[in-house]
């Protein structure tokens, strides 16, 4: 397990690659302010659920040499279905935490929130 200044960085042995975990700071752990609206919620965890499956199916066809185009095919689809969740997470993000920071008469509150936009975005661009 590495760290840096983005979060920690794992190699999941099963996948075959790294995953960066971005570092939170701690309350948003602390669920006190329950923000996700709860359709947006069905959504992303619909669009994450069909991702997890399909990574599965796509494990599968590499472990038993499937035409490498069905397996690029598949891939794409989870792409698609992990693209659809961040969306929608980042949708729900600014109608709530971002939106709420915002209005806020807390001057730091709104530049801790744009600033973890910023980064957000820069990783999701990379």
């Amino acid at each position: 397990m590495e760290k840096n200044n983005q979060g920690e960085i794992r190699f999941d042995k099963a996948l075959g690659f790294a995953i960066i975990y971005p570092y939170l700071p701690p309350r948003y752990g602390d669920n006190k302010n329950k923000m996700m609206i709860e359709n947006k919620k069905k959504k992303v965890l619909i669009s994450l659920r069909k991702a997890r499956t399909s990574l599965d199916k796509i494990l599968d066809m590499v472990e038993n040499d499937h035409y490498c185009i069905s397996v690029m095919q598949q891939n794409l689809a989870v792409i698609g279905l992990l693209r659809s969740a961040h969306e929608t997470l980042m949708s729900n993000h600014f109608n709530t935490c971002f939106k709420s920071a915002i209005l806020s008469k807390n001057d730091k509150k709104r530049q801790e929130m744009t600033e973890e936009i910023l980064k957000l975005i820069n990783i999701y661009n990379k």
